[in-house]
């Protein structure tokens, strides 16, 4: 086909099929945009085939391995328990296989038109489509970049994929590391440390800060809870080089730059920074604004600096989180469409499946108290809670965090069973400015996990019912 002769003719083409176009391609679908989608590799990205689905897969797993006692304690006993990681690959592959049909269906109950190949701007208006020997042209009114982003190592580390691992080929392992050593602070680092520690693997976790980047709280629940599942930490730490023999890794350490450390380990994982993917997508024909790190910029609309090309996901830099692409593709989708909408990442909740869970929304202490003149802490322990007896998770607490003067809530940060999914009364609270009396206001179900918020809002006016009067004295904070 000579370039410019024939052009399919489409209101919305999206590169890459990953949470954000995928999402953006049903929504434009649904408001009556034909859509062409686009992707390279498989339906649903990297979250779904390489990184979020095959992490939960392997920490829900884990957890399973940490009930094990408690159900013995009911009465439900194995003479044997055993974990085979080859057949945990099976159900991986299963629940991937599974969740990309799931995805084809829907593209197909609304008519959009899937596309397996490479695409690239030819024009401000026109994508050209390689597949193998094929070659289409589509002339669009708007398109999309959802094309995500790559991991890019430290310079002093080799990822082979077999000893020294990242998010993308630690989840493969078909036998369980001896030794995992595991590099890194962010929420993807703590779910490998505490997810293969929970298999019986030995861990040691090294960390570049002085700690995570959570709320004070949740950083000091977390130290005695490592220490107590016997991770060993090392903290304010710098690996100089990592030696792979093929046998195991050799990992030097600089620690709080006054000694030298070395650790061997059968296996190494290094979380890795992002890089867009944007090389191969003809970019430089198109005035796109960029950022510092290189990601393609957008305003709240996910509008690109030209107007009719938008761009969501890990290639607009920010947090990596499929909850954001999702959100901007759909904004992005409303957009074309003519409809008034807009992606608002202020109150972007933070998850960790780690063991146990951590979610948070909202100011943690610290930036509370940096803000507003006074702040009021309420926190409650799951060993309060009844809940959290009866399921035998009683590890971690909910903490509350509101200004003293308007009583409006302006954080919360939950750590142990439950807290995945209760955040979302957080996240809901927070957006419609809700105040102390607002959270306090509606029934909770009993028993519950979220009979934990309640009474961690309560602590902050010395309310809370299962917390004793001394405890409480505590909770105003300024």
């Amino acid at each position: 086909m000579v370039v410019g002769e024939l052009a399919h003719e489409r209101d919305v083409v999206i590169i890459g099929a990953g949470p954000g176009g995928y999402h953006a391609a049903i929504r434009a679908a649904q408001l009556g945009l034909t859509v062409t989608l686009v992707e390279k590799e498989e339906l649903g990205g990297v979250c779904l085939n390489k990184g979020c689905i095959p992490s939960k897969v392997f920490a829900h797993a884990a957890q399973s391995m940490t009930s094990v006692q408690h159900m013995n304690d009911m009465g439900i006993e194995w003479a044997h328990v055993a974990f085979h990681p080859g057949k945990l690959q099976q159900y991986k592959t299963k629940v991937m296989s599974q969740l990309r049909q799931g995805v084809e269906a829907l593209c197909k109950a609304n008519k959009i038109e899937v596309m397996k190949g490479t695409a690239f701007f030819l024009a401000e208006n026109r994508i050209g489509v390689e597949k193998g020997d094929a070659f289409d042209v589509y002339r669009f009114r708007y398109a999309m970049i959802a094309t995500g982003a790559s991991l890019v190592s430290p310079a002093s580390i080799h990822v082979d994929h077999k000893r020294v691992l990242n998010a993308y080929s630690i989840y493969g392992l078909e036998e369980l590391p001896e030794h995992l050593v595991v590099y890194g602070s962010d929420y993807i680092a703590l779910e490998v440390a505490t997810s293969f520690r929970a298999f019986g693997v030995n861990v040691s976790l090294i960390l570049e800060a002085d700690d995570f980047a959570f709320d004070s709280s949740i950083n000091r629940e977390l130290q005695r809870l490592l220490k107590k599942m016997k991770v060993k930490v090392y903290k304010n730490s710098r690996l100089i080089k990592a030696a792979n023999d093929g046998e195991q890794v050799t990992v030097s350490l600089s620690v709080k730059e006054q000694e030298t450390v070395t650790i061997e380990g059968s296996h190494l994982f290094v979380s890795c920074r992002l890089q867009a993917n944007i090389e191969e997508l003809g970019i430089e024909r198109l005035d796109l604004e960029r950022t510092e790190e290189g990601f393609i910029r957008v305003d709240a609309q996910s509008r690109t600096t030209l107007p009719h090309i938008f761009a969501v996901g890990d290639v607009t830099g920010g947090p990596a989180l499929a909850v954001k692409a999702i959100k901007q593709g759909k904004v992005a989708a409303e957009t074309m469409a003519g409809k008034q909408s807009e992606a608002d990442t202020t109150f972007l909740p933070t998850i960790v499946h780690s063991i146990p869970p951590i979610a948070s929304v909202g100011l943690t202490e610290e930036e509370a108290k940096e803000q507003y003149k006074d702040v009021r802490i309420g926190q409650f322990p799951l060993t309060g809670n009844g809940y959290a007896s009866i399921i035998g998770q009683k590890d971690g607490f909910i903490k509350v965090i509101s200004d003293a003067d308007s009583e409006m809530v302006l954080g919360v940060h939950m750590m142990g069973a439950g807290t995945i999914e209760l955040i979302s009364s957080g996240v809901i609270g927070l957006e419609m400015v809700g105040r102390e009396e607002d959270w306090k206001f509606p029934l909770y179900p009993h028993p519950s996990i979220n009979e934990g918020l309640l009474e961690a809002v309560e602590a902050l006016g010395a309310e809370a019912i299962h917390l004793p009067p001394l405890k409480q004295k505590g909770a105003v904070s300024s």
